[in-house]
């Protein structure tokens, strides 16, 4: 059955445990944690010797793992078995393996914990063995989060910590870090382990823990084209320029891209108000005046003029009648059109 990652972790934390996990999809955080969770506190340790059995799908046929789960457990009530890599299952995608792994799960071990680790790849859907392992297991999907989704992803992170985060700290991270959440999660980690108690997390913070520049970010530069900040965004594409692998031209052209489409949904909207308007972009309110100032600056018809040339540096990033342009002057280029 189709379980989110929140409550599957939920359950684990409570001591609930199933008898089969079938974690699949791009994302390889939730896979990993849910994973690492059963793999340290299934059992205790004394247990785990005879108990724990880690598998790697490449050298792994089901017919082994399944001979394994069906083993019972010694001097323990349940016995665990992880299969990493498990998309690397030589026959998970044969009749003859589907066929194993469909008769096990119509009958799993009760005193088994079975976990398949699927990461980077999910199963056809239209197979039987899907569709058996959607009724009977514990399915977790995990697929790849949108950009648009970081901010609140950090946000829920946070709050479980009992921390709170000023949203420009928020966003320096989501523009930063992008949708690597175990990345994310580990440059979180570094900030709050400076402070014994919940704070509210500050763009100073930021910059201070993880490294980030608040002055001279994506972010900032978002903000620079927003109030048409020439002299600002200069000095940022110039900054960019001098450390061309900390700023890579890919998400700063992504970002452009974003604010100019989010410009035209503003636009667009019948109702511009604040509220609507955050929903509608899938901001926090915290930057609907932002917004609003940019969509004045940068009325309808720019709007769809900016686009067509994020559109061709973009292709000139990838090589794209570029001629001899550097990316950096891909990027200066842009930003002069961008403001002019």
């Amino acid at each position: 059955m189709p379980s989110t990652p929140q409550d599957v972790l939920k359950d684990l934390k409570a001591g609930k445990y199933a008898p089969v996990y079938f974690l699949q999809g791009d994302e390889p955080y939730y896979i990993d944690l849910i994973s690492n969770y059963i793999e340290k506190h299934a059992l205790q340790e004394h247990e785990k010797g005879f108990n724990q059995i880690i598998m790697y799908g490449k050298e792994s046929p089901m017919s082994t793992i399944l001979n394994n789960a069906k083993r019972f457990p010694m001097m323990a009530d349940r016995q665990v078995v992880i299969v990493k890599e498990a998309k690397e299952i030589p026959d998970l995608n044969k009749e003859q393996g589907q066929t194993l792994l469909e008769a096990y799960l119509k009958n799993p071990m009760p005193s088994t914990i079975l976990v398949f680790a699927h990461k980077y790849k999910t199963l056809d859907g239209r197979k039987a063995v899907a569709k058996i392992i959607d009724k009977t297991a514990i399915l977790v999907n995990s697929p790849k989060l949108y950009d648009n989704k970081i901010p609140q992803w950090i946000e829920d992170y946070l709050k479980e910590k009992s921390y709170k985060a000023d949203p420009r700290a928020v966003q320096m991270l989501a523009d930063a870090i992008g949708n690597n959440l175990e990345r994310l999660a580990n440059e979180i980690e570094k900030i709050l382990i400076n402070f014994e108690g919940p704070i509210e997390i500050t763009p100073e913070h930021v910059q201070q823990f993880v490294g980030i520049s608040k002055e001279y970010s994506v972010f900032e530069l978002q903000k620079a084209l927003s109030f048409k900040d020439a002299f600002k965004a200069n000095q940022i594409i110039q900054y960019f320029s001098q450390n061309p692998k900390a700023n890579p031209i890919i998400p700063v052209i992504s970002m452009c891209f974003n604010l100019f489409t989010k410009l035209l949904l503003i636009h667009h909207a019948s109702d511009k108000s604040e509220r609507n308007i955050a929903n509608l972009l899938g901001v926090n309110p915290f930057f609907v005046k932002e917004y609003m100032v940019a969509a004045r600056n940068y009325p309808i018809h720019q709007v769809v003029d900016k686009i067509g040339f994020i559109k061709e540096a973009d292709l000139r990033s990838k090589g794209v009648d570029s001629g001899d342009m550097e990316p950096s002057e891909v990027l200066k280029e842009l930003v002069y059109k961008l403001l002019h």
